[in-house]
């Protein structure tokens, strides 16, 4: 199939440091060309890929300066251009959130949209009320939950190269954190979890500059502790070794996960996890086998006295089992070719 993918602009694919949607739609990228599909990649100039670069900015947008004064303008362009080329593939694939809906709709072009965030913001009801008609795929059944009357084609899992993150033996007896930091993301409660336990706690996250005033009153006192270490933002050269040497990671989130990319990339090196019970969580963890699902930091602490009683191969297992990148890239062609035959039916 002739397949355009178009992700957000902010990070580059893959990205250089943190960037969850992005990594994803590399991982999807870069399979579909490893399975025969003719590929163009709308993003920035400075993404690497086997695929056809189309760039539409010069770096991602994050990096290229502190302050961009107007991103939008960049989104605005890559919709505009993806639409001019649009009778050249048999599925657009969109997961820039809703920002082709309108093309999408006035060019009737053939596309599926992957919902990558949150969805209770009322904000977004009008809009998607309006655009009932815009193909969409959930990253879990439980994004769904603020929209069921959507029109969902498929859940799609996201999913890693197997050979992406290497098993560890968590020799390195620390716990850790990885992400970012914001107030949803839970650090100060897996901090606590890390001082209940003794055990060190080594964070590996960036702050955006709308989460620097939470990091400077919330978490920097916190971190003047030797028990815990503050990495900052790492990136995939490091990122295997980081999670395949720790004890356990801590996932204490405050909010409905869409999916959470690192629950199976702590899986992918073999590692438990112990997460709150939100949003996806139950559907991507399973209790007691890939880690535990606790309710609060003292039943956290609690959890790390039971990590030995996990199977780290067992995690790999499970891992390569549900969230491969081969078994994501198959879904998506599932709904590439039903998507193609509805668009080829609408148009006769």
């Amino acid at each position: 199939m002739k397949i355009a993918q178009v992700p957000p602009l902010y990070e580059s694919v893959p990205p250089q440091l943190y960037g969850g949607t992005e990594r994803v739609v590399s991982y999807l990228t870069e399979e579909l060309v490893r399975q025969g599909h003719e590929v163009t990649l709308f993003a920035s100039a400075d993404s690497e890929t086997r695929a056809e670069l189309r760039p539409i900015c010069p770096k991602a947008l994050r990096l290229a300066h502190p302050d961009i004064p107007c991103p939008l303008a960049w989104h605005v362009l890559q919709a505009e251009i993806v639409a001019q080329e649009a009778d050249k593939f048999d599925v657009i694939h969109c997961h820039a959130d809703f920002l082709l809906f309108p093309q999408i709709r006035s060019g009737r072009m053939p596309a599926i949209s992957t919902m990558h965030g949150r969805l209770d913001i009322t904000d977004l009801f009008p809009l998607f009320r309006e655009f009932s008609d815009m193909r969409l795929v959930s990253i879990s059944n439980a994004q769904r939950a603020p929209m069921p009357w959507a029109n969902w084609e498929a859940t799609v899992h996201h999913g890693l190269p197997v050979d992406e993150f290497s098993p560890g033996d968590g020799k390195g007896g620390y716990l850790a954190f990885l992400g970012r930091v914001s107030p949803e993301k839970g650090l100060a409660a897996a901090i606590r979890i890390a001082k209940s336990t003794h055990l060190p706690l080594r964070i590996a996250a960036k702050v955006d500059p709308v989460d620097q005033k939470y990091f400077e009153k919330s978490i920097r006192p916190l971190l003047n502790d030797p028990q815990i270490e503050f990495l900052g933002e790492i990136g995939d050269d490091q990122k295997s070794q980081f999670l395949s040497n720790a004890h356990a990671v801590l996932f204490p989130i405050n909010w409905p996960e869409p999916f959470g990319l690192v629950m199976i990339e702590a899986m992918a090196c073999g590692t438990p996890v112990i997460a709150f019970p939100g949003g996806s969580v139950p559907e991507i963890l399973e209790n007691g086998v890939t880690g535990f699902i606790v309710h609060n930091v003292k039943a956290a602490a609690e959890a790390v006295r039971r990590i030995p009683s996990i199977s780290r191969s067992q995690c790999r297992e499970v891992f390569e089992t549900r969230f491969s990148a081969r078994r994501m890239c198959e879904d998506y062609v599932h709904v590439y070719e039903k998507v193609a035959e509805q668009a080829t039916a609408e148009a006769a």
